[in-house]
Protein backbone atom coordinates (compact mmCIF):
# COMPACT_ATOMS: atom_id res chain seq x y z
CA UNK A 1 0.00 0.00 0.00
CA UNK A 2 2.90 2.37 0.60
CA UNK A 3 3.47 2.60 -3.16
CA UNK A 4 -0.14 3.65 -3.76
CA UNK A 5 -0.06 6.25 -0.99
CA UNK A 6 3.18 7.73 -2.31
CA UNK A 7 1.65 7.81 -5.79
CA UNK A 8 -1.41 9.61 -4.45
CA UNK A 9 0.72 12.30 -2.81
CA UNK A 10 2.89 12.59 -5.91
CA UNK A 11 -0.14 13.10 -8.16
CA UNK A 12 -1.41 15.77 -5.78
CA UNK A 13 1.76 17.84 -5.88
CA UNK A 14 2.12 17.42 -9.64
CA UNK A 15 -1.52 18.45 -10.15
CA UNK A 16 -0.71 21.61 -8.20
CA UNK A 17 2.26 22.53 -10.39
CA UNK A 18 5.19 20.97 -8.51
CA UNK A 19 8.06 18.94 -9.89
CA UNK A 20 8.34 15.75 -7.85
CA UNK A 21 11.19 13.31 -7.36
CA UNK A 22 10.72 10.05 -5.52
CA UNK A 23 13.68 9.55 -3.24
CA UNK A 24 13.73 5.75 -3.65
CA UNK A 25 11.74 2.91 -5.21
CA UNK A 26 12.37 0.33 -2.50
CA UNK A 27 11.05 -0.14 1.03
CA UNK A 28 13.42 -0.12 4.02
CA UNK A 29 12.32 -2.69 6.61
CA UNK A 30 15.13 -4.69 8.21
CA UNK A 31 17.43 -1.79 9.16
CA UNK A 32 17.33 1.85 10.10
CA UNK A 33 16.97 4.19 7.15
CA UNK A 34 19.96 6.18 5.98
CA UNK A 35 19.64 9.97 5.95
CA UNK A 36 18.94 9.99 2.22
CA UNK A 37 16.12 7.46 2.70
CA UNK A 38 14.05 9.32 5.26
CA UNK A 39 11.96 11.54 2.98
CA UNK A 40 9.60 9.77 0.59
CA UNK A 41 9.30 12.58 -1.95
CA UNK A 42 11.19 15.72 -2.88
CA UNK A 43 9.00 18.50 -4.29
CA UNK A 44 9.88 21.81 -5.91
CA UNK A 45 7.69 24.68 -7.01
CA UNK A 46 9.03 26.37 -10.18
CA UNK A 47 7.03 29.56 -9.44
CA UNK A 48 6.61 29.98 -5.69
CA UNK A 49 4.63 32.86 -4.26
CA UNK A 50 6.84 35.37 -2.51
CA UNK A 51 5.99 36.87 0.85
CA UNK A 52 3.22 36.00 3.25
CA UNK A 53 3.13 33.33 5.93
CA UNK A 54 2.26 29.74 5.09
CA UNK A 55 0.16 28.05 7.79
CA UNK A 56 1.22 24.93 9.66
CA UNK A 57 -1.66 22.81 8.34
CA UNK A 58 -1.59 23.09 4.58
CA UNK A 59 -4.59 23.25 2.28
CA UNK A 60 -4.33 23.27 -1.48
CA UNK A 61 -4.60 27.06 -1.71
CA UNK A 62 -1.51 27.33 0.53
CA UNK A 63 0.79 25.33 -1.76
CA UNK A 64 1.98 28.33 -3.85
CA UNK A 65 3.77 29.53 -0.70
CA UNK A 66 5.98 26.41 -0.66
CA UNK A 67 9.21 26.78 -2.69
CA UNK A 68 10.63 23.30 -2.08
CA UNK A 69 10.14 20.52 0.41
CA UNK A 70 11.02 17.07 1.63
CA UNK A 71 7.82 15.09 2.15
CA UNK A 72 7.31 12.12 4.46
CA UNK A 73 4.17 10.06 3.81
CA UNK A 74 2.70 8.33 6.88
CA UNK A 75 -0.26 6.35 5.59
CA UNK A 76 -1.62 5.11 8.89
CA UNK A 77 -5.20 4.75 7.63
CA UNK A 78 -6.24 2.69 10.65
CA UNK A 79 -6.66 6.00 12.47
CA UNK A 80 -8.24 9.27 11.36
CA UNK A 81 -5.80 11.39 13.32
CA UNK A 82 -2.46 10.97 15.01
CA UNK A 83 -2.33 11.55 18.75
CA UNK A 84 0.25 13.23 20.99
CA UNK A 85 1.23 9.76 22.24
CA UNK A 86 1.98 8.60 18.69
CA UNK A 87 4.07 11.71 18.05
CA UNK A 88 6.09 11.22 21.23
CA UNK A 89 7.20 7.78 20.03
CA UNK A 90 9.26 9.66 17.46
CA UNK A 91 9.36 7.10 14.64
CA UNK A 92 7.39 9.31 12.25
CA UNK A 93 9.77 12.25 12.58
CA UNK A 94 13.09 10.87 11.40
CA UNK A 95 12.85 12.79 8.13
CA UNK A 96 13.37 16.10 9.96
CA UNK A 97 16.85 15.10 11.15
CA UNK A 98 19.58 17.48 10.00
CA UNK A 99 21.29 14.71 8.01
CA UNK A 100 18.04 13.89 6.20
CA UNK A 101 17.43 17.52 5.26
CA UNK A 102 21.00 17.89 3.95
CA UNK A 103 20.58 14.72 1.90
CA UNK A 104 17.39 16.15 0.39
CA UNK A 105 19.19 19.36 -0.55
CA UNK A 106 21.91 17.35 -2.27
CA UNK A 107 19.28 15.46 -4.23
CA UNK A 108 17.91 18.79 -5.45
CA UNK A 109 21.32 20.10 -6.48
CA UNK A 110 20.96 19.06 -10.13
CA UNK A 111 17.43 20.43 -10.40
CA UNK A 112 17.71 23.97 -9.11
CA UNK A 113 19.95 26.03 -6.83
CA UNK A 114 18.53 26.12 -3.30
CA UNK A 115 20.73 28.86 -1.89
CA UNK A 116 18.53 31.16 0.12
CA UNK A 117 15.50 28.94 -0.49
CA UNK A 118 13.84 27.31 2.51
CA UNK A 119 13.36 23.55 2.31
CA UNK A 120 10.06 22.84 4.02
CA UNK A 121 9.67 19.62 6.00
CA UNK A 122 6.15 18.40 5.20
CA UNK A 123 4.47 15.50 6.98
CA UNK A 124 1.54 13.83 5.19
CA UNK A 125 -0.72 11.98 7.63
CA UNK A 126 -4.32 10.90 8.15
CA UNK A 127 -5.12 13.96 10.24
CA UNK A 128 -4.48 15.83 13.44
CA UNK A 129 -6.95 15.90 16.34
CA UNK A 130 -9.92 18.23 15.85
CA UNK A 131 -10.60 18.69 19.56
CA UNK A 132 -8.62 20.63 22.14
CA UNK A 133 -6.32 20.21 23.97
CA UNK A 134 -5.09 17.28 21.84
CA UNK A 135 -4.95 19.42 18.70
CA UNK A 136 -2.77 22.15 20.20
CA UNK A 137 -0.54 19.61 21.92
CA UNK A 138 -0.05 17.67 18.68
CA UNK A 139 0.84 20.82 16.72
CA UNK A 140 3.26 21.95 19.43
CA UNK A 141 5.00 18.56 19.51
CA UNK A 142 5.33 18.45 15.73
CA UNK A 143 6.66 22.01 15.54
CA UNK A 144 9.16 21.39 18.33
CA UNK A 145 10.35 18.26 16.50
CA UNK A 146 11.11 20.30 13.38
CA UNK A 147 8.04 19.67 11.21
CA UNK A 148 7.20 22.83 9.22
CA UNK A 149 3.84 21.75 7.80
CA UNK A 150 1.31 18.93 7.87
CA UNK A 151 -0.91 17.89 5.00
CA UNK A 152 -3.82 15.49 5.47
CA UNK A 153 -4.97 12.73 3.14
CA UNK A 154 -8.46 14.24 3.25
CA UNK A 155 -7.15 17.48 1.74
CA UNK A 156 -5.28 15.53 -0.93
CA UNK A 157 -8.26 13.37 -1.87
CA UNK A 158 -10.67 16.30 -1.94
CA UNK A 159 -8.41 18.21 -4.31
CA UNK A 160 -7.80 15.27 -6.65
CA UNK A 161 -11.46 14.25 -6.79
CA UNK A 162 -12.39 17.81 -7.76
CA UNK A 163 -9.62 18.06 -10.35
CA UNK A 164 -10.24 14.75 -12.17
CA UNK A 165 -12.50 15.07 -15.22
CA UNK A 166 -14.88 12.24 -16.10
CA UNK A 167 -14.44 12.72 -19.86
CA UNK A 168 -10.65 12.42 -19.75
CA UNK A 169 -8.75 9.14 -19.88
CA UNK A 170 -5.83 9.10 -17.44
CA UNK A 171 -4.07 6.15 -19.04
CA UNK A 172 -0.69 7.26 -17.70
CA UNK A 173 -1.85 7.39 -14.08
CA UNK A 174 -3.54 4.47 -12.33
CA UNK A 175 -4.35 6.72 -9.39
CA UNK A 176 -6.18 9.39 -11.40
CA UNK A 177 -7.86 6.75 -13.55
CA UNK A 178 -9.26 5.11 -10.42
CA UNK A 179 -10.65 8.43 -9.16
CA UNK A 180 -12.15 9.08 -12.61
CA UNK A 181 -13.91 5.70 -12.57
CA UNK A 182 -15.33 6.41 -9.12
CA UNK A 183 -16.90 9.55 -10.57
CA UNK A 184 -18.14 7.86 -13.75
CA UNK A 185 -19.89 5.11 -11.80
CA UNK A 186 -21.37 7.53 -9.26
CA UNK A 187 -19.30 6.22 -6.37
CA UNK A 188 -18.61 9.87 -5.57
CA UNK A 189 -21.81 11.90 -5.71
CA UNK A 190 -22.13 15.50 -6.83
CA UNK A 191 -23.32 16.42 -3.36
CA UNK A 192 -20.09 15.07 -1.92
CA UNK A 193 -18.06 17.15 -4.35
CA UNK A 194 -19.98 20.26 -3.31
CA UNK A 195 -19.33 19.39 0.32
CA UNK A 196 -15.62 19.01 -0.41
CA UNK A 197 -15.54 22.40 -2.08
CA UNK A 198 -17.21 24.10 0.87
CA UNK A 199 -14.37 23.23 3.26
CA UNK A 200 -11.81 25.81 4.41
CA UNK A 201 -9.26 26.36 1.63
CA UNK A 202 -9.91 22.89 0.24
CA UNK A 203 -9.73 23.92 -3.40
Amino acid sequence: MAGFDDSLVREYFEMNGFFVRQSRKYAVQSRRKRADEEGDLLVINPSPRRGGETPFQLFSSDLPGIAAGVVAVKAWHTTKAITPTMIKKGDLLEFVRKEAVEAAKEAFADLTPLEGQPLAKILVLPGIPAQEPQRSESITLLRESGVDHVLTFRTILENLVQAVESNQSYAKSDTLQLLRLLRIYDMVKAAQLELFGSGHNSK
